[in-house]
């Protein structure tokens, strides 16, 4: 007897299906592809797009170079004065990493105290609030008034801007670790230190490095401020004193030179920080993970 069942139109709703799920993970790796390539080319696209216009502005109107110079002698500058600039920028950022420097010891450090003792926090985290809310270009008057040391001075104004968000974002780390945990390792009887060390620092982890991305832009406009204020000249002068002597003389392609530079040194700050943040935490953090979906 024949068999009767037949299994033929199985098949081919298999491959179809198939098919139709092929056609979407192709589309689907066609539109992230573009996303990528999008992502780099839509921004350099516009700036070139903005210089080219900028260029055709100023060269159509005749526009006088000491009011708005083209981008073409921006970059003659640049590269003519290139000694005194990068000489400037090396001041810069030796104020800017120091000061940095000292907020991430300073912040991290007065951080953990917060978390070991809730009067230390009671007692001394209002008076950083105070610091971060009140203006830099308000205090730094007095702190050069009372600092003989100009290197000082802008490392204490630079430190005040970059502290804040440091303290501020390793204490909510900090203070952000799992409670069930926190009680286990209480149960097995773990110190105050070894909890310290193998659960609170790696949940602040990302915290912290949040923190250091704002705080490493906030560095900079903080010695940029302060070198303004202090109005240091001769060797030690930086890229703020550079751009005053620029505006006093109606060097105005210098004075957008430096602007540029100071830019860009912001920009290569926090691309840095991104970095390192994404190396530390690419392999176990939920925030750096890639995923297929």
């Amino acid at each position: 007897m024949a068999d009767l069942t037949t299994s033929g139109p199985a098949p081919n709703l298999e491959t179809a299906s198939q098919a139709v799920a092929d056609e979407k993970e192709l589309a689907r790796a066609a539109r992230a592809r573009r996303d990528r390539i999008a992502r780099w080319v839509l921004p350099v696209l516009t700036m070139v797009l903005t210089i080219l216009g900028w260029e055709y502005l100023v060269v159509a109107n005749e526009i006088p170079h000491y009011i708005l110079p083209r981008p073409s002698l921006v970059l003659e500058t640049l590269v003519k004065d290139w000694p005194i600039l990068s000489a400037a920028l090396l001041v810069t950022l030796k104020i800017t990493f120091g000061a940095l420097a000292i907020a991430v010891v300073g912040g991290v450090g007065l951080a953990i105290l917060f978390s070991m003792s809730k009067w230390v926090e009671m007692s001394f985290y209002p008076y950083a609030i105070i610091l971060q809310v009140t203006p830099i270009i308000v205090i730094a008057p007095l702190i050069f008034i009372y600092v003989d040391s100009k290197i000082a001075g802008l490392l204490i104004c630079a430190w005040i801007v970059a502290f804040f968000p440091i303290l501020s974002n390793t204490t909510l780390g900090l203070n952000s670790a799992d409670h069930n945990l926190r009680n286990l390792m209480e149960l097995y009887g773990a110190s105050e230190r070894q909890t310290l060390w193998h659960l609170k620092l790696p949940s602040a982890l990302p915290f912290f490095l949040g923190g250091l991305k704002i705080a490493g832009g906030l560095s900079l406009i903080g010695a940029i401020v302060a070198e303004f204020v202090a109005g240091t000249g001769g060797v030690g002068s930086g890229l703020a004193f550079r751009i005053l002597e620029a505006s006093y003389r109606l060097n105005i392609p210098r004075m957008f030179a430096a602007i540029i530079l100071i830019s860009f040194t912001g920009i290569l700050i926090f691309a840095a920080m991104s970095l390192l943040s994404h190396l530390l935490l690419r392999k176990w953090h939920e925030s750096a993970l890639k995923r297929e979906n």
